[in-house]
């Protein structure tokens, strides 16, 4: 919404906006109670969120965490709570495209450079299961298509 918000401004300039210009705008507002319901239950829940997904992902592969002898947990921790962060921020703002090139482009270069794809994809699945349990449905339906961008992209 705030790259929308930013074009609009600019198109705009010494005129008023179509309706279909301002219809982001409308789209935003009529969801901007559950956007920012859910992002207030992630940003509370962020750390089961975070723990339960690593759970599962142990339970699902018991090496996924290490190199050898070296163990990854906590990196992938940091990593994915910068992760869920982006995506929260990204749903509050209704940003997706905002999200895709501040952030995810240049994680997925960072991922790729680890050979972390796999990781990347199987945490971000794991946790769109997950985060349902914290959110309502509708809320869900806002955010869980931003996990699955993530996932897209991290997990190539």
């Amino acid at each position: 919404m705030l790259s929308q918000l930013q074009t609009l401004v600019r198109e705009v300039d010494g005129r008023y906006a179509t309706d279909a210009e301002l219809l982001f705008l409308q789209t935003y507002l009529q969801t901007a109670r559950l956007r920012f319901s859910a992002y207030q239950k992630i940003q509370k829940a962020e750390k089961k969120i975070v723990q339960q997904v690593k759970q599962k992902l142990v339970v699902s592969d018991p090496q996924l965490f290490r190199r050898g002898k070296v163990d990854l947990s906590a990196k992938w921790q940091r990593d994915t709570i910068r992760g869920l962060r982006f995506c929260a921020h990204a749903l509050l703002v209704a940003d997706e495209d905002g999200l895709e090139e501040n952030f995810l482009l240049w994680f997925q270069a960072v991922m790729r450079s680890f050979k972390a794809q796999s990781s990347c994809n199987m945490t971000y699945k794991v946790m769109q299961d997950v985060v349902r349990q914290y959110l309502s449905p509708q809320e869900a339906e806002l955010f869980c298509p931003i996990l699955s961008q993530a996932r897209l992209l991290l997990g190539q």
